[in-house]
C-alpha cells in the first residue's frame, strides 16, 4: 500500500514537471544559430554572435514575439567543420526544436548543413557571412536565404581594385581550399582576365600547415604584382601573410573579408601599410548602420572592424520578422512569410522599432526593413541586395575607404 502511494505520488509530480515544461516551453520561440567559437573563423564567432543577441534583446524588450512569447536564441559552435556544423544543426532541429537558423559563416560549413538537414527538414536558414555563388544555385526549395552578397560582387570589387585602381597586370591568388575559397578565386580570375590582366598562379592551401613556403615560392615565380589572399585569420591566413614577408615572397598584397580583422597587421604593421582588402559592407543609405552602432556599443562596447555583425543581427530579425508574420513557427510558413512581410515599398522599420512592425504587420502592411546593414531584400534564389568596401591598413589599423553597390 506504501509503495502503491509513493507510486502514485511520483506520477503527480512527474505530471507537474511535464506541465510546467510545456508551459515554459511555451512561452518561448526558438531560434538556432550556429556560430563558431572555434576554428577557422573564431576571431568572427563572440562578435557576430553578439549581433543575434541585440537582436534578441531589442525584440524581447519590445514585447517579444506572437503575442509576448520570449525569443531565444540556441547556439551551436559549428568549429568551423563541416561535420561539426552538420551535427550541430541536427541538434538544434532535433533536440532544440528550432525551426529557423541563422548561420553558418562559412560558406563550407553552410551547404552541408542546408543540404544534410534544414532543406531535407523544412527549416529556414539564413546565413549572414556565407558568400560563396554555389549557394545562389543551391537546391534548396526556397529554404536558404543570406543577408551577405555572393562572392560574385566581391570578386569583380576585388579584380577592380587590382585592374583599376592599383594598375596591377600580373597577380597571383592563394586561397583557401574550401566552397569560400574557390568561388571568390573563380570570379576573381574571370573579372581580373576580363580586364586585360594576368593570372600567373591561382593555388589552393590547406588550412592549418606550419609551412607555406612552397606555395609561396609557387605564387611567386612568375613576378607577379601582387598576391591576393583568399584566407581566414585562423586557418593559416596569418601565418601565409607573415611568412611571404620573411621570406621575401611578397611585398604587395590584397584581402579579401576574411582576413579583415586586427590581428592581420600585429607586429608586421609597417610592411602592411597602404595595403588594401575588400569585404562585405553596409548599403549606403538609411539610419540603421547608425543605429546599430549606437546600440551595439552602448550593450558591448566598440564595434571591432570586422565584417557580419550587422548581417548576423539582420538575418536574426528579418527571420523573428516572418515568424511574427506567419503567426507560427512552422519552417514553411516561415519561408513563404519572408517573401510576404519584406518590399521596397513597404512601410519603413528600423532596427529598434520592433514594437512598430509587429504593429504593421498586423494591420497587414508590408516592411521595408532599415537593417544593420542597409535596407535588407531577397530576390527569388534567397540572395540579398548589398555592398562591397574597400578597407585599407592606416597606421596599423583597418579603416574603411570606399563602398561598391551591386
Amino acid at each position: 500500500m506504501f509503495k502503491k502511494r509513493i507510486f502514485v505520488v511520483m506520477m503527480i509530480l512527474m505530471f507537474v514537471s511535464l506541465s510546467i515544461s510545456g508551459v515554459f516551453a511555451q512561452d518561448t520561440v526558438k531560434i538556432g544559430t550556429l556560430v563558431p567559437m572555434t576554428g577557422g573563423l573564431a576571431s568572427y564567432g563572440q562578435f557576430t554572435r553578439n549581433g543575434t543577441l541585440l537582436a534578441q534583446k531589442i525584440i524581447n524588450d519590445q514585447g517579444g514575439i506572437l503575442g509576448g512569447k520570449k525569443l531565444e536564441l540556441v547556439n551551436v559552435d559549428t568549429q568551423t567543420n563541416p561535420q561539426s556544423g552538420v551535427d550541430g544543426a541536427q541538434k538544434l532541429v532535433s533536440v532544440s526544436g528550432v525551426n529557423a537558423i541563422v548561420g553558418a559563416l562559412s560558406s563550407g560549413v553552410t551547404i552541408p548543413v542546408a543540404e544534410s538537414v534544414t532543406v531535407p527538414g523544412e527549416v529556414v536558414l539564413i546565413s549572414p557571412a556565407s558568400t560563396s555563388p554555389i549557394l545562389t544555385t543551391l537546391d534548396d526549395n526556397g529554404y536558404v536565404f543570406r543577408t551577405v552578397p555572393s562572392d560574385s560582387l566581391q570578386g569583380v570589387v576585388a579584380a577592380n581594385l587590382a585592374s583599376n585602381r592599383l594598375d596591377y597586370d600580373k597577380l597571383a591568388i592563394i586561397y583557401v581550399n574550401n566552397d569560400y575559397g574557390q568561388g571568390l578565386n573563380d570570379a576573381i580570375v574571370e573579372q581580373f582576365e576580363k580586364n586585360g590582366g594576368e593570372i600567373t598562379a591561382s593555388i589552393a592551401f590547406e588550412p592549418n600547415k606550419v609551412s607555406y613556403r612552397s606555395e609561396l615560392m609557387e605564387a611567386a615565380k612568375d613576378s607577379p604584382d601582387a598576391l591576393l589572399l583568399v584566407a581566414y585569420t585562423d586557418d593559416g591566413g596569418i601565418t601565409i601573410i607573415r611568412q611571404a614577408l620573411e621570406n621575401g615572397y611578397f611585398d604587395k598584397f590584397i584581402f579579401t573579408d576574411g582576413l579583415k580583422a586586427p590581428e592581420i597587421t600585429e607586429g608586421v604593421e609597417q610592411y602592411l601599410e597602404g595595403m588594401y582588402g575588400t569585404a562585405p559592407t553596409s548599403m549606403p543609405g538609411g539610419n540603421g548602420p547608425e543605429i546599430f552602432k549606437n546600440l551595439y556599443e552602448k550593450e558591448f562596447g566598440e564595434i571591432p572592424p570586422k565584417p557580419y555583425i550587422d548581417t548576423s543581427f539582420d538575418a536574426t530579425f528579418v527571420l523573428a520578422l516572418a515568424i511574427e508574420k506567419a503567426g507560427s513557427t512552422d519552417g514553411t510558413a516561415i519561408r513563404d512569410a519572408l517573401g510576404e512581410v519584406l518590399s521596397e515599398d513597404g512601410m519603413v522599420v528600423n532596427i529598434n522599432e520592433w514594437n512598430k512592425a509587429k504593429d504593421l504587420i498586423k494591420a497587414g502592411q508590408k516592411i521595408r526593413y532599415e537593417g544593420a546593414s542597409g535596407p535588407v531584400l531577397f530576390n527569388q534564389a534567397g540572395d540579398s541586395m548589398g555592398a562591397i568596401g574597400i578597407w585599407k591598413i592606416k597606421d596599423g589599423d583597418i579603416v574603411n575607404d570606399s563602398v561598391e553597390v551591386q
